[in-house]
């Protein structure tokens, strides 16, 4: 679990160093697979069916069909990329670094000496670098990149205080969030298609 957990926070660092959207799919898959195997871990440990059921939906949603509709998207958007971001990838690099400092200094604080201690620490600073990318990229790929990435330590949170969340709460956070990567997906497919860049910052013509 150690080793997933510095994983997972190298992904999401890097994911703030990426300015090519193909490449940034690419590691949210990884990102996503390792969440499944550290939810397989937890089911191994505890012995809960839910467990397994909750890993498989991740491998399914996040590993499978997200990224599957995401680079079929960026296949399409061509020499669309994060070139100029509202924070540029050096200083976000050092906002993820703090992030993490942030997370650690404060878990060790609320929880000295406790087991679940690293894994809450890494979910909560992926949290963080999820919203991070999601207020600083202009791109509506690396927004849902974000928003995956912010999701994926929610759900690292859950494994790490409680070992598991019942079966319909898992149910009902990977809806929501299959749903709301579809509904982003169309629109930023329907942008490229009439004419407009899938920088988000451009909709703010749009306003009468």
């Amino acid at each position: 679990m150690n080793i997933l957990t510095i994983l997972l926070l190298f992904t999401a660092l890097l994911l703030t160093r990426v300015s090519r959207l193909s490449t940034a799919v690419n590691l949210i898959l990884a990102q996503s697979f390792m969440v499944a195997l550290a939810c397989a871990a937890v089911g191994i440990e505890t012995g809960a069916v839910h467990m397994y059921i909750g890993a498989a939906l991740t491998a399914v949603v996040k590993v499978g069909l997200i990224p599957y509709g995401l680079m079929n998207i960026v296949d399409n958007l061509q020499h669309e990329s994060e070139d100029h971001p509202i924070l540029n990838m050096n200083y976000s690099a050092a906002a993820a670094c703090i992030a993490i400092v942030l997370a650690y200094s404060l878990i060790d604080k609320a929880l000295p000496g406790a087991g679940s201690r690293d894994a809450l620490a890494t979910a909560v600073a992926m949290t963080l670098i999820g919203l991070l990318l999601i207020m600083t990229r202009r791109q509506a790929v690396m927004q849902i990149v974000g928003l995956i990435t912010m999701e994926n330590g929610i759900y690292l949170v859950g494994l790490s205080v409680t070992k598991g969340l019942p079966l319909i709460i898992e149910l009902g956070v990977f809806f929501d969030v299959l749903v709301a990567v579809v509904v982003l997906g169309i629109l930023t497919y329907r942008l490229k298609l009439s004419g407009i860049s899938t920088d988000t910052s451009m909709l703010k013509k749009l306003k009468g």
